[in-house]
């Protein structure tokens, strides 16, 4: 019996520790400023100054939560997509979601800047605009897998130039520019977390009401209709949960990709799971490649700190390009 419940859960229960450590590693790491042993007296309460306080609890700590909610959001984000469309490269940045969301999360700065709710909400706007945009190209182009991915490259492409343009003109509209354009946890607060852990929390618990229906565009349109699926509806709103995390992780830690590409992936690589445990494995998987990336960011380096979406690129797109060759070769042998 146990021997069965590890052969169907290998990947959620593997990705327990490996989150755990995941977590350890981003509060406690050691930096020139601070050691993991001070770090640990002050969460115990067995020594603590108040520069090492505000460290853990206001940089550390919110850091650390905030890797939690963009990993687990952009991965999701990315396995929906991937099953809706039936493709494994669809994932929030190449299909042009994070950067729709971005340049709306912009324009939201420049017209509203004191609204914090409204950042969000345009970011779901343009996240959603996007994921129109690239259905209207594609169906017009002829709805298959490669053109999917290149219609969204094209908007994704677009989005950028808009916000390149937006941060070249308007540079007061985001903090680091640099860290917005690549994705960065850095200078993460408190205040920042609670909408888009709201909005992270809702859509994960969407996704999981809709894994039965999304397990079910695996057997094909027409025979999901023949069990009592209405697809499209059900694809749509696959589509706009996918938005939903996407645009909210992108609030927090701007354009940050490959996440949603390399964890799905990884999974469906691992092991035959159902898609309720893939969403399961993205939030535990999904946290913790964002965790190790941030974490060595920061600590690599020091006193210098890179963003986290450059290590997460230099894997992504090695990895992007396997899944691409992989998938070619695989179509080969079935000609």
């Amino acid at each position: 019996m146990s021997g069965n419940f590890w052969k169907n859960n290998k990947v959620i229960i593997a990705g327990i520790p490996v989150l755990v450590l995941s977590l350890s590693a981003s509060v406690f790491a050691s930096s020139g400023a601070v050691t993991g042993g001070q770090l640990w007296q002050t969460l115990t309460g067995t020594g603590a100054s108040s520069s090492t306080k505000l460290i853990l609890y206001q940089i550390r700590m919110p850091r650390t939560a905030a890797c939690l909610l963009c990993g687990s959001g952009l991965s999701a984000a990315g396995l929906l997509l991937q099953e809706a469309l039936s493709n494994p490269l669809a994932s929030p940045g190449i299909m042009g979601i994070n950067s729709g969301a971005g340049l709306f999360v912009l324009l939201a700065g420049i017209l509203v800047p004191h609204m914090y709710f409204a950042r969000n909400a345009a970011a779901f706007a343009g996240a959603m605009l996007s994921a129109l945009l690239v259905f209207l190209i594609s169906r017009k182009a002829g709805m298959s897998k490669s053109v999917i991915v290149l219609s969204g490259v094209a908007v994704s492409t677009m989005m950028t130039a808009g916000t390149n343009a937006i941060i070249t003109f308007r540079p007061e509209s985001v903090t680091d520019k640099v860290g917005f354009s690549m994705g960065s946890l850095a200078g993460m607060d408190l205040e920042q977390l609670p909408l888009p852990a709201l909005l992270i929390g809702a859509g994960l618990l969407t996704a999981l009401y809709l894994a039965d229906g999304i397990e079910l565009f695996a057997i094909g349109d027409e025979a999901a209709q023949g069990v009592g699926l209405s697809v499209e509806r059900h694809r749509k709103l696959t589509v706009a949960c996918a938005a939903l995390l996407a645009s909210a992780s992108v609030c927090l830690c701007g354009l940050l990709g490959f996440v949603g590409l390399i964890v799905p992936n990884m999974l469906r690589m691992a092991d035959r799971i159902s898609v309720r445990k893939k969403i399961l494995g993205c939030i535990l998987w999904g946290s913790s490649l964002l965790l190790v990336c941030d974490t060595l960011m920061r600590t690599l380096f020091y006193p210098y700190e890179l963003p986290a979406g450059l290590l997460l690129s230099l894997v992504g797109t090695p990895f992007f390009i396997y899944v691409l060759t992989r998938r070619g070769a695989r179509g080969k042998r079935h000609d």
